[in-house]
């Protein structure tokens, strides 16, 4: 099978600092595949070079068959992404909010108004599209983040903490739309979560950064064999250890950045 992800010894310094230390990981297309680190160790500055808000220092990485750094409007095209932070503008309605992504990215108006009906009723949110998105739970937020980049068909989507802050619940819920995207669209799946019960139970593959390395990759059930551990979480520290870390960025610094350098581009 192809691969919608690749990434070979791919390596960010910032001065003295290797934030990503010569990684190399393949995401499989249609895959679901968990990124897992402690706070600091490198999945944003990794995440970020891939949907082309940063240009790596070494190595090679491919999205869609393109490279980031030199083909960012074509790899922005074909993923979609879901912030940790809010990114819906909370003035305009649940349809507004559609509509005016689907004009960002130029998507013909007939077919983004097909699309619009089709996703709102996926996640549940058709007899809310008049609704102020202020008016929202965060569940809801979260089930209109995900309607919104899947608008523009993307091959890829890839959700930074998409179920921080909900209750148990509504993240079970978010997971069932997830899962039925990628079952049925074959959308490829890329998280980040520190909820590790969700990775061992969705992610197909899991890659476990650390201090920009990463320490292990496989199923989960192999990452608990390999550490002898009976969970997820358990493997995990043992990889990782158990000291707090602190992060290095904010991911609202990564949303921000994101409206500078998209802001122009949707579109094009």
């Amino acid at each position: 099978m192809a691969n919608a992800i690749e990434v070979e010894n791919l390596t960010k310094k910032f001065g003295d600092l290797v934030a990503v230390d010569d990684i190399s990981f393949n995401v499989e297309e249609g895959g679901i595949f968990a990124f897992l680190g402690p706070n600091g160790a490198g999945k944003s500055t990794t995440i970020k070079m891939l949907t082309t808000l940063l240009k790596p220092s070494d190595g090679r990485m491919r999205v869609d068959g393109r490279d980031p750094s030199t083909e960012a409007n074509a790899v922005r095209r074909a993923f979609g992404i879901v912030f940790q932070d809010p990114s819906l503008d909370e003035d305009l309605t649940a349809w507004e909010n559609l509509e005016f992504h689907g004009i960002l990215y130029g998507v013909p108006r007939n077919v983004r108004r097909q699309r619009m009906v089709e996703l709102m009723t996926l996640v549940d949110l058709w007899d809310r599209r008049k609704s102020f998105v202020r008016e929202f739970s965060g569940g809801m937020k979260r089930r209109l983040e995900i309607a919104r980049g899947l608008l523009h068909h993307p091959k890829i989507i890839f959700l930074d903490e998409p179920t921080l802050g909900l209750d148990p619940q509504t993240r079970n819920h978010l997971w069932s739309y997830v899962l039925k995207l990628n079952a049925e669209k074959g959308i490829t799946i890329f998280f980040t979560t520190h909820y590790m019960e969700e990775a061992d139970r969705v992610a197909k593959r899991i890659a476990i950064i650390d201090q920009g390395k990463i320490v292990a990759e496989g199923a989960g059930e192999e990452l608990k064999a390999m550490t002898g551990t009976e969970t997820l979480e358990a493997a995990f520290l043992a990889l990782t250890g158990s000291e707090i870390r602190e992060e290095s960025g904010s991911s609202l610094d990564t949303l921000r950045q994101a409206r500078r350098v998209w802001g122009g581009a949707r579109g094009r």
